[in-house]
């Protein structure tokens, strides 16, 4: 009989539609067996009721043969019974059903060991026991009619890291799966309890003062937080996969497969039960279209990496087999499984793999994923040359890759004790890169390495007995014997150019971006019109380092050199030469500390005199030194009728020859005694990092300023909390931590070059000293 004829009028539920194999098998049903009758279980998202999903997972290219032999979008969800709920709250099932095919799963390689629990063992438990609960007799369900078959969706790795023929059968191990149920849950909540520690908060708080510890208290709080949920992720993760391990597992995704299996067989005991094991699901071969595939699986990272140059090596055996099966020879299986109801008590396991009959070695497929990139290579600035794999062995590989992390981990730290350059944020760029393919190879050799050394095949003596029971009028839709796969075709026609389009679209992207010119780099300013009312926007700017390619010790020593003697002039370069170091390790942990330490030093200055010098001396000199691209923001923002302000730690002197240039400047401000010389102390603490962010926020409130449409420009990791007030921030010649910063956020990032240097000796008028 054919499929379409045996399943006629039958109530078929599926879980996990969202999913990538649930979603081909949906759509294999509406186009396949259009007088089934499909119900999907299907969670709610925020805002977005669960029949909402399912009508925009209708929508897509996937189904537009279901909707035009319906007759339209609308009849065809007519034909979907919608089912609100999730396997944390497994609503009751319709009483009628006849099939209950389980896809939904945490299919990922290291998810934390209670979430990976939680979905492969608890919830594969809860939704069975709803399935008996609709196969009882009773009210709604026939009398004499069969329990429901329930097809248990898994992975032909349940077996673990074994050598040899894998049979169709249950998995042999002696593992409780209570037990470990409630160990891993105890462990989770253990390591969330471990975080809190003493010994752990100190130490991630002290990696947090070094990375953030100039923009102020409460970005380093943030951060040490973001440190220990991420610490706690990782543990639960570590745990998980330690603990497959330890048990013979490859990760705790297999684990708690095998475990969700063994749930199968004792709760599912009453029930007709078919265990379907596909191996490495990737892109249709054939249907719904040839390369079709939602999200990267497991091949993906390591196809992407390797085009892109960033995978030199990996720890594979070539003669390893990969067991690749396309995703519509699985969902035609489970299609074919939902006809064939075993007895209950009687479970039956199939593989659906390609490795026994059909095998591809890791070897052959490196060959045919090269060809294809010598082809078709990515053309993208970050591309690498493509890599020649040797498979020198997981030892060899190890070494290189520790001592590359190890090199890496030290240039960045040198890194941090460089002074800002052009050449250094290209240092940066440059380490940026390297940590990402060193973090792609560690994840290779962590996660994937157990299957890329596998010495297994998978029987499929049964999958095979029932591919050659189909109709042959149904072999050329449903049909799913992986022996008849070309691998030449599928991965080098078929697989890779279907995951590499996306990507290759990106980099056109990319490509049309840098023609326009530097990324984020905005448009110009529109001037306001005459006569326009005030503007609602902000532009603050810092000064040194931004408007000025200068440092606070610098902009010290033009101040107050020139109003000393030759003789006090040099001891005092020799006195704040000597100082320097332990100046700079402050500055490093407390920019606001810093700038007190070098303001001390303008004790006994006359403020007059050095407010003279700053209008007669260093105005010029200021004024040549301010960079052309910074001038030009200034005007062009006052043209757009924005309010400018310029925001600096400098002392006020610094400024004045600046102001003209700002409708507010804000600035540090020396005490002076009775006699009008400086104490050494400032009237106010000095605005940085997060205290800068404050004042603008203030500003803006009392004054009436829209944040999220104003700009703020500056240089420094310690003016990051000032940069994230504003909608529109820029990173003007920034250092190392702030490029990174920018670079997450997706900020506009610029140098501002200086026209000219400052002379190496400034001369006040004559007779003015101080």
């Amino acid at each position: 009989m054919r499929l379409r004829d045996s399943l006629a009028g039958r109530r078929i539920l599926v879980t996990g539609v969202t999913g990538f194999i649930g979603e081909a098998l949906l759509r294999t049903l509406l186009v396949e067996v259009p007088d089934a009758r499909p119900v999907v279980l299907v969670r709610p998202k925020a805002g977005q009721p669960a029949a909402d999903r399912v009508l925009r997972l209708l929508r897509r290219r996937t189904f537009a043969p279901a909707v035009e032999a319906a007759g339209g979008l609308d009849r065809l969800a007519g034909r979907v019974e919608v089912l609100e709920g999730d396997l944390a709250d497994v609503p009751p099932l319709p009483r009628d059903l006849d099939v209950v095919v389980h896809c939904a799963g945490e299919v990922g390689f290291a998810p934390p060991v209670q979430e990976a629990f939680a979905v492969n063992v608890v919830g594969t438990g809860q939704l069975l026991e709803r399935v008996l609960q609709a196969s009882a007799p009773g009210e709604g369900r026939e009398a004499g009619r069969s329990g429901v078959h329930y097809v248990h969706v898994s992975t032909a790795y349940v077996g673990g890291r074994r050598r040899g023929p894998v049979p169709e059968a249950s998995v042999e191990h002696s593992v409780d799966w209570r037990t470990e149920l409630d160990a891993a849950v105890r462990l989770a909540a253990r390591l969330e309890e471990d975080s809190r520690t003493p010994a752990v908060l100190a130490r991630l708080n002290a990696q947090a003062q070094a990375l953030h510890g100039r923009a102020g208290p409460l970005t380093v709080a943030a951060d040490a937080e973001r440190r220990r949920r991420e610490w706690v992720l990782d543990q639960q993760r570590e745990a998980g996969r330690q603990r497959g391990h330890s048990l013979g597992w490859t990760d705790v995704y297999t684990f708690t497969k095998a475990l969700g299996e063994r749930v199968v067989e004792e709760i599912g005991a009453p029930l007709p039960v078919t265990v379907l094991r596909p191996s490495i699901v990737e892109s249709a071969l054939e249907h719904p279209y040839p390369g079709w595939i939602e999200g990267f699986k497991m091949a993906e990272p390591l196809i992407m990496a390797f085009g892109r140059g960033e995978l030199p090596e990996v720890p594979a055996a070539p003669d390893a087999t990969i067991d690749i099966v396309p995703v519509d020879h699985v969902v035609n299986a489970l299609v074919a499984v939902c006809a064939s109801t075993p007895e209950p008590g009687s479970p039956q396991y199939l593989h659906v793999s390609s490795g026994a009959r059909n095998p591809l070695t890791i070897r052959r497929l490196y060959e045919l994923v090269r060809d294809h990139f010598l082809a078709h290579p990515f053309d993208a600035p970050d591309v690498g040359p493509l890599p020649t794999w040797e498979f020198p062995g997981a030892a060899p590989v190890e070494r290189r890759l520790a001592l590359s992390e190890k090199l890496h981990a030290g240039a960045e730290r040198a890194l941090t004790y460089v002074p800002r350059s052009e050449r250094v944020r290209g240092w940066s760029r440059d380490l940026d890169r390297l940590g990402t393919r060193l973090e792609v190879l560690r994840r290779f050799s962590d996660l994937y390495q157990p299957y890329t050394q596998s010495e297994l095949h998978f029987v499929d003596d049964a999958t095979l007995a029932l591919h050659r029971s189909l109709d042959p009028a149904d072999v050329p839709a449903l049909g799913f014997d992986t022996a008849a796969v070309d691998w030449e075709h599928y991965v080098r026609d078929v697989h890779v150019p279907s995951v590499t389009t996306p990507v290759r679209k990106q980099d056109e992207l990319r490509r049309l971006r840098a023609r326009r010119g530097p990324a984020g780099v905005r448009r110009p300013l529109v001037p306001a019109e005459p006569g326009a009312a005030p503007s609602d926007v902000l532009a603050v700017f810092d000064l040194d380092g931004t408007l000025l390619t200068a440092n606070v010790v610098e902009t010290y020593l033009w101040t107050r050199l020139p109003g000393l003697r030759s003789a006090r002039a040099a001891r005092e370069v020799v006195a704040l030469a000597g100082r320097l170091p332990s100046m700079l390790m402050t500055e490093r942990r407390d920019r606001s500390d810093f700038l007190r330490q070098v303001y001390r030093r303008y004790r006994g200055a006359d403020l007059a005199v050095l407010d003279e010098l700053a209008d007669t001396v260093l105005a010029p000199a200021l004024l040549g030194r301010t960079s052309d691209a910074a001038l030009r923001r200034v005007a062009e923002h006052r043209a757009a009728g924005h309010r400018t302000v310029l925001l600096t730690g400098a002392v006020e002197q610094l400024t004045r020859p600046l102001a003209p240039l700002f409708d507010e400047v804000v600035s540090a401000r020396l005490a002076a005694d009775a006699d009008g010389r400086a104490t050494g102390y400032l009237t106010a603490p000095p605005l940085v990092g997060e205290g800068r962010a404050a004042w603008v926020v203030r500003y803006a409130e009392v004054h009436g300023y829209d944040l999220t449409r104003s700009y703020a420009y500056a240089d420094s990791h310690s003016d990051l909390p000032l940069l994230r007030a504003v909608g529109l921030p820029t990173a003007v010649s920034p250092d190392v931590p702030l490029l990174r910063a920018a670079r997450g956020a997706g900020w506009p990032v610029e140098v501002w070059a200086s026209r000219t240097t400052l002379p190496r000796r400034l001369r006040p008028p004559r007779g003015v000293t101080s």
